[in-house]
């Protein structure tokens, strides 16, 4: 038995250890084959957040309990590794112990806790995941639908089995005279039960065959994923340590870092293009995404290392109202291409790569956005993504699904001319207007007509913002879009009460640029933020309020691509301070039917998920007397967008169902009267969304959508 296992152990661990080096080999020559990008500043920080994320599991814990359970199984995996270096003495010597560390009880306690936690957290992993296995016509909302089940069933009986080894070795080791109880407190019952009475020969003939057992478990896992090396459920283990530590974002002080707000601009050979000397660029170079080797290393990192969860999947408002969009199923067909492209782009010479077999060949000509019978992204997949970040947000290994939407878009536009046709109203307006809409800019101050205040603006009122405390960027909503106006002059009127001075631009501003950025037109956004960036030098900006989300971000989180550093704040955050300060204050309502109404509040994205504003559109309602707060139950990190996003206000929905009445049905669902919400965009939306719904009698006739200042300013004006 021992001449057995030791030739069949050491054979298998051979060939796993021969080929495992080999697919690493593989794994990092694909990865290589990216374009450059920078991540390696702040390596202190970096190595800080790399800890954080996985010592503290802060990723996984989003979900807690399945987030305890996989803290076990992964410390286990890592905490018992030298069981299998105890393993191979044990074939050569049944009686072995580790030197140096031999029986020492520290080491015997933490084995045998790791075990067991290890053994009851993969079990309960297991069952979790077949009590929400695809089933039926609600397969597409399992987050495991797409995922390969082969693999994760492969993975988690490897646990499974590698554990329950250790156990009965342990139990063996008992029986052997290694230790007394003290030293096997939880595993001494398991040789009693099962070996107890046996003779030391055959005790000894027992551990030779339980070690061979684990170590051939443990390296056929090994061949295994070798074989496969775009097997993320299994590497993940090794490559989520460096996805971590080389992500978008050091660490913030929010401790986020996430890839979210401000989108990357466009890289080429690792440096973003100059669009003002656009006319230097070669000619072939990509401008975003057109090949899978376009992506930058980081990129073809992020593919390989997807575990398959399907937690961006569970919570992609594209795929939750049946759009062909899922973020896990780009992310993995990108995978899956890369690595079948592998061999055609890492041939020598074109005599290797005619000989190539014919699946690669084929794999070469594939194009990477199209029909989805032919392309690697289904064309409409790429289109519905709303750039809400909720995919991001909930990776637990800091996957850039955002990022890379965003490069494939850009090269549809810019390069093949290939967008949704609704799109092209949205291009002209923003080129020839300066605004989505395609108004005259002659309107922006329309919106300040009737206020019994005058606001002032630059050039006219005053000669630079140095004259002022804020910059009221009113943004293209506020200015023409009539419900986004009634906040607009809300957030005036509410300034205006609190003494705090500021001006605006009115026809010297002109759109951010975030819908053209979004949809994939960078020199769209290019030319609009060049312009404002001017602007803002000239007029001396420093300090910033917006009602937008969109344009919040913008201003707050990419202007400084183009050398402009402004302090950049939030209408809700400002106007929430201002109550703290006493300087608006909310009264209740004297009638009495006003006492008592709900309010609920919706989560903009890019306010929320993007820039971690959270609190203080709640403090705001909250303190709003007379009222009740009821929260959604998708909410904060987990609210789910309202469909605006990624220039999605401009395209039509013409695959299931629309996701503003799927968030609109959830606010109703409250029992609110009042749904709030801090961005234009979202109003809009939402309001679409309630006058659906109270079309067909799913919702009260009373219920209606307002902004947090307006809902704010008819407190305060009870009080003047």
């Amino acid at each position: 038995m021992q001449i057995l296992a030791i030739v069949v152990s050491l054979a298998i661990a051979a060939v796993g250890i021969a080929l495992f080096g080999k697919t690493i080999g593989h794994i990092v020559s694909v990865i290589k084959l990216g374009q450059p990008v920078s991540r390696t500043d702040k390596p202190g920080q970096r190595s800080v957040t790399l800890a954080k994320e996985t010592l503290g599991h802060t990723r996984m814990l989003q979900w807690s309990h399945i987030g305890i359970l996989h803290w076990f199984v992964a410390f286990g995996f890592l905490g018992l590794v030298l069981t299998l270096v105890t393993a191979f003495g044990q074939l050569f010597d049944a009686h072995y112990a580790l030197p140096l560390i031999g029986h020492w009880f520290v080491f015997e306690w933490a084995t045998e806790f790791l075990t067991w936690t290890g053994l009851v957290s993969i079990v309960g992993l297991m069952a979790i995941r077949l009590l929400n296995l695809p089933k039926g016509h609600l397969a597409r909302y399992s987050r495991f639908f797409g995922s390969r089940a082969w693999q994760a069933y492969y993975v988690e009986y490897t646990i499974l089995g590698v554990l329950i080894c250790i156990l009965l070795l342990r139990g063996l080791e008992y029986e052997l005279g290694a230790g007394s109880k003290f030293h096997f407190p939880s595993t001494f019952f398991v040789g009693d039960a099962l070996f107890g009475g046996l003779s030391e020969h055959a005790l000894e003939n027992a551990v030779y065959l339980v070690a061979m057992i684990k170590i051939l478990i443990s390296f056929a896992w090994m061949i295994t994923i070798s074989l496969n090396a775009t097997m993320g459920v299994a590497w993940h283990r090794f490559t989520a340590w460096p996805n971590i530590w080389f992500k978008r974002k050091p660490a913030t002080s929010d401790g986020g870092g996430l890839a979210l707000g401000a989108l990357q601009p466009i890289m080429v050979k690792g440096e973003p293009i100059d669009f003002e000397n656009i006319e230097e660029l070669d000619e072939d170079a990509a401008l975003g995404v057109g090949k899978v080797e376009d992506f930058t290393w980081k990129g073809l990192l992020d593919f390989t290392t997807c575990t398959e969860c399907g937690r961006c999947q569970s919570q992609c408002p594209a795929w939750n109202t049946e759009k062909p969009l899922s973020p896990k199923l780009v992310v993995m067909n990108l995978r899956e291409h890369a690595y079948a492209k592998a061999p055609y782009l890492l041939a020598s010479s074109d005599d290797d790569r005619k000989s190539l077999p014919e699946l690669v060949l084929a794999e070469q000509e594939r194009p990477l956005v199209g029909s989805p019978d032919v392309a690697v992204i289904d064309e409409e997949a790429l289109w519905a993504c709303t750039s809400c970040g909720a995919c991001v947000q909930q990776c637990p290994v800091d996957i850039e699904h955002v990022d890379a939407i965003m490069d494939m878009r850009r090269y549809q536009v810019l390069i093949e001319s290939s967008f949704p046709s609704e799109l092209n109203g949205l291009f002209k307006g923003l080129e020839n207007k300066g605004n989505p809409w395609n108004m005259n800019p002659s309107g922006r101050m329309d919106w300040a007509k009737g206020l019994p205040f005058e606001v002032k603006q630059v050039g006219t009122d005053v000669e630079t913002l140095a004259e002022v405390e804020y910059l009221f960027w009113v943004g293209c909503a506020g200015a023409f879009e009539d419900r986004a106006k009634k906040t607009t002059q809300a957030v005036a009127e509410l300034l205006n009460i609190a003494g705090v001075s500021f001006a605006v631009l009115g026809d010297g501003e002109t759109c951010t640029g975030d819908p053209a950025r979004r949809a994939g037109n960078e020199f769209v956004f290019q030319q609009l933020a060049m312009q404002n960036a001017e602007v803002f030098k000239e007029t001396g900006v420093k300090k910033v309020v917006s009602t937008c989300a969109h344009c919040f971000n913008t201003l707050k989180n990419e202007y400084s691509q183009l050398g402009v550093e402004l302090d950049v704040i939030h209408h809700t955050q400002l106007l929430n301070r201002l109550v703290r300060e006493g300087k608006l204050t909310p009264v209740a309502p004297t009638d009495s039917a006003l006492n008592g109404q709900k309010i609920t509040y919706h989560d903009p994205c890019y306010l929320g998920r993007h820039n971690q504003v959270y609190d203080a559109p709640r403090e705001l309602l909250e303190i709003i007397p007379g009222a009740e707060f009821a929260e959604m139950p998708r909410n904060k990190t987990k609210s789910f967008c309202c469909g605006a996003g990624g220039a999605r206000m401009w395209m039509e929905e013409k695959t299931g169902s629309r996701i503003n009445v799927n968030r609109t049905t959830e606010a109703v669902e409250t029992g609110a009267d009042k749904i709030a919400t801090g961005c234009p965009f979202c109003r809009v939306m939402l309001s679409d969304g309630l006058t659906a719904k109270q079309a067909d009698g799913s919702a009260r006739e009373e219920v209606e959508v307002a902004d947090v200042a307006q809902l704010l300013l008819a407190s305060v004006r009870r009080g003047e």
